[in-house]
């Protein structure tokens, strides 16, 4: 079976993969255009596309389709229209649960540089601007027992809450657009607006797609507890960056730590040039281990199809 893996792997991935299939690791870093996705489907019988490759509606709606199974490097899957998929009667899957770890450690990674400027501190250092330690020296927020405020409750949000609740035992709110009661910490769910106004830290880790866009927008933004912080590692979307930018202009926050970006890889210089934003370059899975068993798990997926099983993760 001819596979076309959209970026490089890790070398154990790729020796795994090519044992199962015929497949092609294109060698670019570069999403697909929409040609080079068109040009996919019709040359492989399998497609293991990740982040930014553009499967909307007019490439799955191509014709003389060869392949069958898309199976996405990645838990997030807003850049193939699934609805699309279906009508063309292809096969959607991800790699939900070996992202989880990883992608709360950065959450846990941000809140901490944000909170204690270690960002700002570094780039002091770095200057060579550091005149030795003082009383008041860059002084952040104590992040022990601060109330968090986490906005999707799904493996990545539970995973953040413990360890804010057993790592620096930190109350735990969040809000999820179902009822969840099968936690195992204390954490009370809450409406939106409460979240807001309560939390010392809000972090957003809800899904990516046309239902989350700009789910926290200039009100929300306005609503936050004065002081609070905001951390974004779900998807760059998901907080309007234009409002962001106005909030920590006005003072309405005392910082932000981001990891995805609303016009990724684009990083708005307004961004770039503050103090108080901590900015990774969307390191949520980024370890050598996590990489390969997303890899991993996109391959078991492509198996159990191809064998005519029902792929775990289907999500189409």
């Amino acid at each position: 079976m001819r596979l076309l893996v959209t970026r490089r792997m890790t070398a154990a991935a790729e020796r795994a993969i090519s044992e199962v299939f015929d497949a092609t690791f294109r060698d670019s870093t570069a999403p697909l255009t929409e040609a080079e996705a068109i040009a996919a489907l019709r040359e492989n019988d399998a497609v293991l596309p990740t982040l930014g490759d553009p499967f909307n509606a007019a490439v799955l709606g191509t014709s003389d389709r060869r392949a069958r199974v898309l199976a996405n490097f990645g838990a997030g899957f807003n850049h193939i229209d699934l609805q699309a998929a279906r009508a063309a009667g292809i096969i959607v899957t991800n790699t939900p649960d070996v992202v989880t770890d990883a992608t709360a450690d950065i959450a846990l990674t941000l809140i901490l540089m944000t909170a204690r400027r270690a960002g700002e501190g570094e780039r002091l250092v770095r200057a060579g601007r550091w005149t030795g330690w003082h009383p008041t020296q860059m002084l952040g927020m104590h992040v022990t027992s601060r109330t968090v405020g986490i906005i999707g409750m799904g493996r990545i949000g539970q995973a953040i809450a413990r360890r804010c609740h057993h790592g620096f035992g930190m109350p735990v709110i969040f809000h999820n657009r179902s009822t969840v009661t099968d936690l195992d910490l204390p954490a009370r769910q809450v409406p939106l607006a409460d979240l807001l106004a309560q939390a010392d830290i809000v972090v957003t880790a809800v899904p990516g797609g046309a239902a989350t866009r700009h789910l926290i927008g200039a009100a929300e933004l306005a609503a936050m507890k004065p002081g609070a912080i905001l951390v974004n590692i779900a998807r760059g979307d998901v907080v309007d960056e234009a409002a962001l930018i106005a909030a920590l202009e006005a003072r309405q926050l005392a910082g932000a730590g981001l990891d995805v970006y609303e016009r990724e890889p684009e990083v708005p210089e307004a961004l770039r040039v503050r103090e108080d934003v901590v900015l990774l370059p969307h390191l949520g899975t980024a370890t050598e281990e996590v990489r390969t068993d997303m890899a991993l798990r996109a391959l078991e997926n492509l198996t159990a199809f191809f064998r005519g099983d029902a792929p775990p993760d289907r999500v189409a």
